[in-house]
């Protein structure tokens, strides 16, 4: 695929396919309405809309100098589809599974006659994965360090009254659960990391390469995988996965000394499979960037506290205050500083809030006509 064509395909994430599809972007607001999200130039939200089986409200934030996550939701006959994608090295990764991971999702349905299992999710990320390698190998002299680009994926997908959760690194889902007829809600985590400070990961990892005594590096107090990168699953970060990339002209920082005959990361994500109870309230779905200042606790009983409407953006804006105040500032003054420094103070966070009717989940019913609702790509 030629340059011009890999630029291109990223704006089709944004851009939609059919008119249904581009109002619900259009929806998707950027702080021109500055009583909406108090002044950050840099949030953007969509703080209440329908799908298939209940609610959402969605928001992101932007730190790095150019956007690295990007988030979705689509919501149709076959059910919803809730996707973050946290990126790393860059943007074009996110971005790429933005735009591909739901198309081989729903090839892979069809090719299931509509029936959503475990394996349809792990084909759909593992077509995109190769896809994306692909690309690596096209752009190999034009673009080299498209090779070093990488990111997390999150998934969930709602399919009849089961709710399905693919994980590729450190992104995380929480559900809300009522606590009986207490009025209580309890946080339950219902996705696994995939990140070497994890001990579990980190053995796993040794158990896949024996004979490395440099597998997992601990470097300023952080695990790393081969010294360089903490998340041991993604999609991309090709250098690590296919030596024939891991060589000159990619960055040295990026370069291994010795040859390797099997990847470092994987692609397979961890999915699980959770039946959906009276009880269950709602989900988050989040980077990590909102994990690394609020708790699982913390986030739902802010959900659970507050209307529905500007859930997503309300978690947001508790993880920027929270992290303004380890800098001891205020959250007005960390509003002033610009993308680029202000990764110094946080990172992207992308939030997706599901709030479940089960009265509609019970029905069967379905998003009509369907919503296609994505973050922006470029700002």
């Amino acid at each position: 695929m030629p340059e011009v064509a890999f630029m291109n395909l990223f704006s089709l994430c944004w851009s939609g396919g059919n008119d249904h599809t581009r109002r619900a972007g259009n929806n998707f607001n950027s702080n021109g309405n500055s009583s909406s999200n108090g002044g950050d130039g840099l949030l953007w939200s969509h703080d209440i809309g329908k799908f298939g089986s209940g609610e959402f409200s969605m928001a992101l934030v932007q730190a790095n100098q150019v956007l690295e996550d990007q988030g979705q939701i689509e919501s149709g006959q076959f059910g919803t589809f809730v996707g973050v994608y946290d990126g790393h090295g860059g943007p074009d990764a996110a971005r790429f599974v933005c735009d591909n991971l739901f198309r081989h999702f729903q090839a892979r349905l069809a090719e299931d006659n509509g029936v959503v299992t475990a394996e349809t999710i792990n084909r759909a990320f593992l077509d995109t994965e190769r896809n994306f390698t692909a690309l690596v190998s096209e752009l190999w002299d034009s673009r080299p360090n498209v090779a070093t680009v990488g990111t997390c994926c999150l998934v969930g997908v709602i399919y009849q009254q089961t709710l399905f959760v693919a994980n590729l690194g450190d992104s995380r889902v929480v559900l809300g659960r009522k606590v009986g007829n207490t009025g209580g809600v309890a946080a339950v985590q219902l996705s696994a990391e995939h990140n070497a400070n994890i001990e579990a990961v980190r053995e796993e990892l040794k158990e896949l390469h024996p004979d490395d005594p440099d597998i997992v590096v601990l470097k300023h107090g952080v695990w790393r995988v081969k010294g360089i990168i903490q998340v041991s699953r993604s999609i991309g970060d090709v250098y690590l996965k296919h030596a024939q990339y891991n060589r000159e002209p990619i960055n040295a920082k990026f370069r291994l000394s010795e040859p390797f005959n099997m990847p470092f990361l994987s692609a397979t994500p961890s999915v699980i499979t959770h039946p959906l109870h009276q009880n269950d309230s709602f989900l988050i779905f989040a980077s990590d960037g909102l994990w690394e200042h609020l708790s699982n606790e913390k986030a739902v009983d802010i959900v659970h506290s507050h209307p529905t409407a500007g859930s997503a953006k309300r978690l947001v804006k508790a993880a920027l205050h929270k992290a303004a105040r380890k800098r001891e500032m205020r959250y007005a003054d960390l509003q002033t500083i610009d993308r680029k420094v202000r990764r110094h103070f946080h990172d992207d966070i992308t939030v997706v809030v599901l709030f479940l009717n089960h009265e509609l989940i019970s029905k069967g019913a379905v998003q009509n006509p369907p919503l296609s609702l994505r973050s922006a790509l470029q700002h």
